[in-house]
């Protein structure tokens, strides 16, 4: 199975254009709909009981791409429009992180040391994760809602409400995770491209999980796992 990557910017415009017929539009958002119960439904009850069905969920996403026809650069997965996210999120990162790491330096909270091996390891794992997560709510769900939702800002509400909803019932995480799911939607509109979006998002939840307190955040633990932190 493979990509086809169209080199005219026209092209994925129109893509970005709602479905002109409204039986098509329904599809979709039943479709989209449907994906996001069924994580929601793995998240509260199947990684417990069928762990593996992650699997065949994330088959049948990839599966909507080739129905629907999208290509790697219309998904944000190639490096079409790289430098034109990179330089909205980054120095907005940058901004925002900034003063909290010289905060918590002045105040202890963080210390600089050199990473060591596992250190790097959980990080980049954590990348690798944070790729995943920006590839369903931005290549996935946003590009359905662009076939479904006229408004861009609208859109990029109901992107950082379900990427707040994910998360659930851990309530740091779903605000930081339903701004940052708006700030992150506002920027793919622009510059479709998840790869900046996945390092700030990295960066962000590392030091949200340095500096808040375990037992305040449940170690970022989300869904019945939220619930059994005290437990472990």
């Amino acid at each position: 199975m493979s990509f086809v990557i169209r080199l005219d910017p026209t092209l994925a415009n129109k893509k970005a254009e709602p479905y002109a017929s409204r039986s098509a539009r329904a599809a979709t958002a039943v479709e989209l709909l449907t994906v996001y119960a069924c994580i929601l439904l793995y998240i509260w009850r199947w990684q417990r009981d069928v762990p593996l069905l992650w699997i065949p969920l994330l088959a049948f996403v990839v599966l909507t791409h080739v129905l629907h026809h999208d290509t790697l650069r219309e998904l944000g997965l190639a490096l079409h429009e790289l430098r034109g996210s990179a330089g909205i999120i980054l120095p907005l990162a940058a901004a925002i992180y900034g003063p909290i790491v010289i905060y918590a330096l002045a105040r202890h909270r963080l210390a600089l040391l050199w990473p060591g091996l596992f250190a790097l390891q959980r990080f980049f794992g954590y990348v690798l994760w944070c790729c995943f997560q920006q590839y369903l709510a931005q290549s996935y769900f946003h590009r359905r809602l662009m076939q479904v939702v006229k408004g861009r800002h609208l859109r990029s509400i109901l992107v950082g409400i379900m990427f707040g909803g994910a998360h659930l019932p851990n309530s740091i995480l779903v605000v930081a995770t339903l701004v940052g799911g708006v700030i992150l939607a506002e920027v793919f509109a622009r510059h479709p491209n998840i790869w900046p979006l996945a390092l700030a998002q990295a960066v962000g939840g590392f030091l949200l999980a340095a500096l808040v307190p375990a037992p305040l955040i449940h170690n970022m633990r989300v869904g019945p796992g939220y619930y059994t932190y005290h437990l472990n």
